[in-house]
């Protein structure tokens, strides 16, 4: 039987509410741990991206800091080669007396100035993408009759406004087949900046088709290098947030829980050796987030004690949680599974015993869970969505 039961720790007394008792579809359907989200025993690539900021930031490892890393340290071996054959005291039994070269110290001092600023070509603006929260917002517009001309609120914060083309993806729609239209090939857009665009097909719309239209300054998901660097390219417009999570640190557990959907919180901790898997063990924990998959989730980190740290690398997301402030960064799951994490300050003794689970889910599977999380707190149900009713006594899964 599933409990609410009172859990004291240091000064706050906090309501443990089982993070997945719940629904038949989550009980009898668990998603089994993906290889991607753990780390390998003798792996040595990045764990696979499962996010869109995730595949920026593998780009950015890839493709831009290894050939610099690996350029320099073969650099660097060529000279102590060059020096061991050349200058050792057979080869060149007088050593040269002169202490000073103007030329190689301004070398030496410009060169790295001038790899430090490639770097941060594309290191900044990827800092840029995960520290804004995302604004964009989707209109769905159903087409009556022959219609080519729509009109798009650009209600944005004076500083987020769409200004260009890049901050606007138009589709087009007809019985759940979409295509993305090509700027000026497919349609135009006036009143970049204003209060209101419009937007015109260079061929009218059928009716039943339905215009989406994205909007927002926020893109991510590149494909390329290139992608990131113009950033006009660069994937899909990221959505303003649609989940709120919130995760305090505390000696040596995380309490979790969401703002926007209920008072109610609950303690993820570390999940026994005999209760979990080998290839599990301090990843698992006795309770799961549950997230919904394809949405932009704000996370708000803070702590209770000391200084800890929210880390998921499936999702490029490593944010301090410090007491008495509150930091915050976003992330959006690609795909439904299991994502696994772990504590990243070093936070006292079982600092390595406070693993991070998230179970990705889809949305009525995510409403169903939050309506669960609300009638064990004793809350009116959310959604009440009759395919997910809760039993009168459901059973807890992990």
């Amino acid at each position: 039987m599933t409990k609410i039961t009172a859990i004291h720790h240091g000064f706050s007394a906090l309501k443990r509410v089982p993070a997945l008792a719940g629904s038949a579809l989550l009980a009898a359907a668990p998603i089994a741990a993906t290889a991607q989200s753990l780390p390998k025993s003798g792996g040595y690539t990045l764990i696979e991206a499962g996010s869109p900021l995730a595949t920026e930031v593998h780009l950015f490892h890839n493709w831009i800091l290894m050939p610099v890393m690996v350029a320099i340290s073969l650099f660097v071996l060529a000279l102590l080669l060059i020096v061991i054959v050349r200058f050792n005291e057979k080869s060149n039994p007088n050593a040269s007396r002169f202490s000073h070269n103007t030329f190689l110290e301004v070398v030496w001092t410009f060169i790295p100035i001038v790899i430090l600023l490639f770097i941060a070509l594309f290191s900044f603006a990827l800092l840029f993408k995960e520290g804004v929260i995302p604004d964009g917002k989707q209109e769905t517009i159903q087409v009556v009759g022959s219609q080519s001309e729509f009109t798009f609120a650009n209600d944005f914060n004076p500083r987020r406004k769409v200004t260009k083309k890049k901050h606007l993806d138009v589709f087009l729609s007809q019985a759940g087949n979409s295509r993305k239209l090509r700027y000026k090939k497919d349609y135009k857009v006036t009143g970049f900046g204003e209060e209101t665009l419009t937007i015109k097909l260079n061929q009218p719309a059928n009716s039943g088709e339905q215009v989406i239209i994205h909007a927002g300054q926020s893109r991510v998901g590149a494909a390329s290098i290139m992608d990131m660097m113009l950033n006009d390219r660069a994937g899909e417009i990221a959505m303003a947030p649609s989940v709120t999570l919130k995760a305090t640190g505390l000696q040596w557990a995380w309490q979790y829980n969401y703002p926007e959907f209920g008072d109610f919180e609950f303690l993820a901790k570390l999940l026994p050796e005999d209760e979990t898997t080998k290839e599990l063990y301090l990843f698992e924990t006795d309770n799961h987030v549950v997230l919904p998959v394809g949405e932009t989730i704000r996370l708000i980190t803070t702590a209770s004690d000391v200084i800890h740290a929210w880390a998921m690398p499936s999702f490029a997301v490593k944010v301090d949680a410090v007491p008495g402030r509150n930091n915050e960064t976003w992330f959006k799951a690609n795909k439904t599974g299991m994502y696994y994490g772990q504590c990243s300050e070093i936070c006292g003794k079982d600092h390595s015993f406070m693993p991070i689970a998230v179970k990705v889910v889809t949305r009525p599977e995510f409403e169903a869970w939050i309506d669960q999380q609300r009638a064990l707190a004793g809350l009116d149900p959310m959604f009440n969505l009759d395919l997910f009713k809760v039993a009168a006594a459901p059973a807890a899964s992990k």
